[in-house]
């Protein structure tokens, strides 16, 4: 089990990572927006580094997001003093696991049978 302090610490990483990510996000509208297909302007190679470029930009904003998402349900957790346990199997998560990745929502053994 945490100590308040741990979970004291553990939440000001997941606000400011939360921080960070939404400061990302705004930096980063530019480079998803739509491409222009302007064939006077940029030849088709061009077009297609600028395609490319675009969807690349599109799935770090859909991860970016996905984070997020795990970050403010970490956060709803520690509200509702679930924070540290599991939310298959309710055991409580290794310290390290937490200390590593203050998001993750699964114990080692329910994560590991989530990707079979």
């Amino acid at each position: 089990m945490l100590s308040s302090e741990q979970i004291q610490v553990l939440k000001d990483r997941l606000l400011q990572l939360r921080q960070d990510l939404l400061a990302l996000e705004q930096t980063a509208k530019n480079a998803s927006s739509t491409v222009t297909l302007d064939q006077t302007r940029v030849g088709r190679l061009s077009r297609m580094d600028a395609l490319q470029g675009q969807a690349m930009s599109q799935e770090r904003d859909r991860r970016r997001q996905l984070e997020l998402q795990k970050i403010s349900a970490a956060l709803q957790r520690i509200e509702e003093g679930d924070y540290g346990y599991c939310v298959q199997c309710e055991e409580a998560i290794a310290l390290k696991r937490i200390e590593f990745d203050p998001a993750v929502p699964l114990c080692i053994e329910c994560a590991g049978k989530n990707e079979l």
